[in-house]
């Protein structure tokens, strides 16, 4: 059995499903049809989505069953993420460092910057 084509193989329009058949009971289905979001992603995105679910989300446990780096399997997903339509998020901001932070709470602790200092320098590098 094949997947749905999401795109017409002769001019790459869009493919609107009309029919559905059911061989159980050689019932035939009539009308317009929508696949949902999932089918328009490639077999292997598909594959990959299953693995990700299976994992629980869970990159380390796709890296041991995929064989692949933690790189690897984000980009995968970045490209399901985007066959699916979406834009994947920049890079998470890396937030304060725990030294960062150490170091401007003994600032605090010792009267060089003042506790507005001192909240102001850890949300800046918080967002940072």
């Amino acid at each position: 059995m094949h997947a749905i084509p999401t795109k017409c193989p002769l001019c790459g329009g869009e493919i609107t499903v009309t029919k559905i058949y059911c061989r159980d009971c050689d019932t035939t289905f009539e009308g317009r049809f929508q696949g949902g979001p999932f089918a328009q992603l490639k077999p292997d995105q598909l594959a990959f989505v299953e693995l990700f679910i299976r994992c629980e989300g869970k990159i380390t446990r796709m890296e041991t069953e995929m064989g692949l780096s933690y790189p690897t399997i984000r980009k995968q997903l970045q490209d399901v993420i985007r066959g699916l339509g979406f834009e994947p998020g920049g890079e998470e901001p890396a937030g304060i460092t725990e030294e960062r932070r150490k170091a401007i709470l003994a600032d605090l602790e010792q009267g060089r910057i003042t506790y507005d200092d001192a909240m102001r320098l850890l949300q800046e590098s918080e967002v940072s």
